[in-house]
């Protein structure tokens, strides 16, 4: 199982925001699965849908996808949900602004998006890995979606958690403490 993801395992957060993507079989999101890779993206990039001091990731990402493989990507970064959180009005997406790396403009417009449901806010660990694995990129993996199915999952390998056990769980405590959970 794959996660489509902008940035991942570079310690800036440990958040992600979803709502679902157009192609999303259910027209909306859903946690398929509390383990996954995050598969690098390249759609929908533009400096001004992020925080200013995060703005030049998006140069490096695009820089990134040019130097790629061509027809491969590389899965480096695993992650495990351990939290899946329904944001339903817009204070408490405010109480979350401090822990992404988004404009305040592109997650109010996000929640604001199927007003019906909730943005989920997914906490994750993220685990790296040096050797990583390669596969090929297949028409199926494109698209606005936020999952998508490996036809050939990388092999087994070791996985180096990104934060310590004790930083984890700080960003943990504290963006649930914001939220009053």
């Amino acid at each position: 199982m794959g996660f489509r993801c902008t940035c991942p395992g570079r310690r800036r957060q440990i958040i992600l925001l979803r709502k679902g993507g157009i192609a999303e079989e259910t027209r909306r999101f859903e946690l398929k699965s509390h383990s996954f890779f995050l598969y690098p993206t390249y759609e929908h990039q533009r400096e001004e849908l992020l925080k200013e001091p995060y703005r030049p990731l998006v140069a490096q990402t695009l820089a990134d996808e040019a130097a790629g493989g061509g027809g491969t990507v590389s899965l480096a970064v695993y992650a495990e949900a351990t939290d899946d959180i329904e944001v339903r009005d817009l204070e408490q997406l405010e109480l979350l602004y401090p822990f992404h790396i988004w404009s305040e403009q592109l997650a109010a417009e996000r929640l604001r998006w199927k007003a019906k449901e909730p943005l989920h806010v997914l906490l994750l660990r993220v685990y790296v890995s040096e050797a990583g694995a390669t596969i090929p990129v297949l028409p199926e993996y494109s698209g606005c979606r936020s999952w998508i199915e490996l036809k050939d999952a990388p092999p087994e390998q070791q996985w180096k958690p990104v934060l310590s056990d004790s930083e984890f769980e700080r960003r943990r405590s504290e963006i649930l403490s914001a939220l009053g959970s």
